[in-house]
């Protein structure tokens, strides 16, 4: 008998997203998806069907109404259903497609043919219980921002991605030329993704070494790197910031995303706080992606 999993659908404003992403994450879910449905929200996550019942996902229903009710939101629609897991992989194929993300990179889904001519860099990806498709907004950012830093000297730079997800953000990076790329997340399915992303686009382990962990594994290698990538909550970026002064030099820059337009200024004053200086912050949707420097020089 196949595994089943839990699909939890909430259907939500916009301003709701982060807060739903972060009580899904909380609740153990392992995978998630966002579809824009006219002006709301439709968010999906998975979980498995042993590590939920039915007054689990009662309360998670009632946090995701109170949430909601506390920045006057209108309440969010919440429904679930058990799929067998071969129905759950599928479901990507379904509502995925490729994407060209920036000037040069072409995200395409691992179970279709390649195409036989393209002048963009082609960066194949199976994402699936893992963040990161290439289809959210931060993602979208973070890729377009690393297209600008990696631009010009990439063959020189070592990166750092925490909380790497499906890895897309490390493979991207390394695609653009960077040197050598650090991966590491909390979520061990996201490790087990980002390998075997790793060998779905041929990447070198060498180039690209993913590790289980979040900052303080980074510190553990006592090195240092050009570049720092992080599409994570607001909060977390906000926790794990003033450490980063250990893992860079005085040139050393940062991409920081998964920011809600409202929790820039937070993310500023962090950013500001630890004299590093904002160079951009792009907007998309309710989104931003900020690009500061360690140094103003």
């Amino acid at each position: 008998m196949s595994n089943r999993w839990w699909e939890i659908n909430v259907l939500c404003e916009p301003v709701l997203e982060e807060s739903v992403f972060w009580r899904l994450e909380n609740f153990g879910c392992s995978g998630t998806a966002t579809q824009v449905k006219e002006d709301l929200y439709l968010i999906r996550a998975y979980i498995p069907e042993i590590s939920a019942q039915l007054m689990d996902l009662a309360a998670l229903s009632l946090w995701l109404k109170q949430d909601a009710t506390l920045i006057e939101s209108s309440l969010p629609q919440i429904n679930w259903n058990l799929i067998d897991e071969e129905d759950w992989a599928s479901s990507w194929k379904e509502h995925w497609h490729p994407a060209e993300i920036g000037d040069r990179i072409l995200i395409y889904p691992a179970w279709l043919e390649l195409p036989s001519e393209t002048d963009r860099l082609v960066l194949r990806l199976d994402p699936g219980a893992a963040f990161g498709t290439g289809t959210h907004p931060t993602t979208q950012l973070c890729l377009e921002s690393l297209e600008m830093r990696l631009s010009q000297g990439a063959e020189n730079l070592t990166i750092a991605d925490i909380g790497c997800g499906s890895g897309i953000l490390s493979i991207g990076a390394v695609l653009l030329g960077a040197k050598q790329v650090y991966a590491v997340d909390t979520d061990a399915l996201a490790i087990k993704t980002c390998r075997s992303n790793c060998q779905l686009n041929n990447i070198d382990r060498q180039r690209l070494l993913v590790h289980h962990g979040s900052i303080e594994k980074l510190l553990e290698l006592n090195q240092t790197f050009d570049g720092i990538v992080c599409n994570i909550l607001a909060d977390t970026i906000v926790e794990l910031f003033p450490q980063f002064d250990a893992l860079t030099t005085k040139s050393s820059w940062a991409i920081l995303s998964g920011i809600l337009v409202e929790q820039a200024d937070r993310i500023a004053d962090a950013v500001e706080g630890q004299g590093w200086t904002i160079a951009a912050l792009w907007k998309r949707q309710e989104w931003c992606c900020f690009n500061v420097r360690r140094s103003e020089y």
